[in-house]
């Protein structure tokens, strides 16, 4: 499948089908959830399926910083909180972690004495100012030491507001850091949306992780069928102590739900709920209209089963992934190798990620011999030819172009996949689980 030559993973297509169970890590946007709830909260907490990556670490550790501990027993994150009112002062690191940042700006505005917030280089180019906006307009004192709206910023409370509206926005990660800090705030806070708000399915997640502890959160909604969120009231109150179990991660899981489409055979993902919150769950839904089958299974620990023949072409499809933004990284690669073109929209969050992900895929399959047409936020991708040009994917310290062009490779030769430990910002181990999965290592 591949050879490791210091910063270079060279990859080779598979020359038979898949058969293999593949255990998927705990869910990295509700461990992010989770873990800034539980330090939130009033006594002790359990956290179970806490994912371990360089993201949940850097966020885990950002929060010890500000008072709540935390403790390792067995399978299981034991946390005393800070009952709503963390410690301030010094510096926190984030290093490439887009949301842990956006969270730790929110919950560093909850202490009176001022906490500096920063991050790796990429952090530091990407926007925080709508979020900083949000906070001081609900009474945060914001600092930016080096240009505005930028990172490091230093950010501090008292939040005497109690309601914000909320325009189209750049990040729903801005709006769910709100939503978590909201029980701790004076007031609580009132969110009204007078368009419908970049990726709701993640603001959906936030109102189920908000639930699922105890806290109280009203929604309103509007719209066809009353789906669109108009309005979310959190009143003010203790997060109680409570134990959490994370679901396997859904924006992990199509990278192997892509490898048997691309590649034939089966793979079986187990624990993991279709009809689940997480938004990358969309993505089987398009695999399904490619032509793979996508069936949950009910016996045993339940989960998810892909098939798909060995030889066989996927569709080209159109495709919506506003609501499910990182899942589509796999999907614009996977579509490089359909029978026809595919255009994907809803793609306007991808250009500030941890790397400009329109920018990076298009480069990547360039590179391979593909065609690929862009816009501000769509792609249209064309059929990669047979026989692919052989060419190093230049994966712009990110970890899903890693990951998405390591799956490529085991369909295509000609794949070399560059900086491929970048994977370890939320999975550490995928190269193994790619092996063990593949049989070759």
């Amino acid at each position: 499948m591949a050879q490791q030559d210091g910063a270079t993973r060279r990859m080779h297509a598979l020359e038979h089908a898949v058969d293999a169970r593949v255990l998927i890590p705990g869910s990295k946007s509700l461990t992010n959830r989770h873990l800034v709830l539980a330090a939130l909260a009033e006594g002790r907490s359990t956290l179970q399926g806490i994912l371990a990556s360089d993201d949940c670490d850097r966020l885990r550790v950002a929060l010890s910083q500000l008072g709540a501990v935390f403790r390792r027993e067995g399978d299981s994150w034991i946390v005393d909180g800070v009952g709503g009112k963390p410690r301030g002062g010094g510096t926190i690191d984030l290093g490439h972690g887009g949301t842990p940042t956006r969270f730790m700006l929110a919950v560093a505005s909850l202490c009176s004495e001022e906490t500096v917030v920063d991050g790796s280089a990429r952090m530091r180019e990407r926007p925080v100012d709508e979020g900083v906006e949000m906070l001081v307009e609900l009474g945060a004192k914001a600092r930016f030491f080096r240009i505005a709206g930028a990172l490091p910023v230093g950010m501090r409370g008292p939040l005497t507001g109690r309601r914000i509206e909320v325009h189209r926005t750049a990040s729903s990660q801005f709006v769910s850091a709100l939503m978590l800090i909201a029980p701790a705030m004076p007031n609580g806070l009132e969110i009204r949306f007078h368009e419908p708000p970049t990726s709701a399915s993640y603001l959906e997640l936030s109102i189920d992780a908000l639930r699922a502890t105890g806290v109280t959160v009203g929604v309103t909604r509007h719209g066809v069928e009353q789906r669109e969120l108009a309005s979310i009231t959190i009143p003010p109150q203790a997060i109680p102590a409570h134990a959490a179990l994370v679901e396997p991660d859904a924006s992990s899981a199509v990278y192997f739900a892509a490898l048997a489409a691309l590649v034939g055979g089966q793979i079986e993902i187990p624990q993991l709920e279709l009809d689940g919150r997480q938004p990358d769950l969309f993505f089987f839904r398009d695999l399904a209209a490619r032509g793979a089958e996508v069936q949950a299974l009910q016996a045993g620990a339940g989960g998810v089963l892909i098939r798909a023949p060995q030889g066989a072409r996927l569709r080209g499809v159109d495709s919506d992934y506003s609501s499910a933004p990182d899942a589509a990284v796999m999907a614009m690669v996977l579509a490089s190798c359909a029978d026809a073109p595919s255009l994907l929209t809803g793609l306007e969050t991808l250009r500030v990620k941890e790397s400009d992900r329109i920018a990076s895929v298009a480069a990547g399959l360039r590179a391979l011999g593909g065609k690929v047409d862009v816009g501000p936020d769509w792609v249209r991708v064309h059929p990669l030819p047979m026989q692919c040009t052989e060419a190093v994917v230049q994966t712009s310290q990110d970890h899903r172009i890693a990951m998405a062009f390591g799956i490529l490779g085991c369909a295509r030769d000609g794949v070399s996949v560059a900086d491929p430990m970048v994977v370890e910002k939320s999975w550490p181990a995928f190269w193994d689980a790619l092996g063990a999965a593949t049989g070759v290592r």
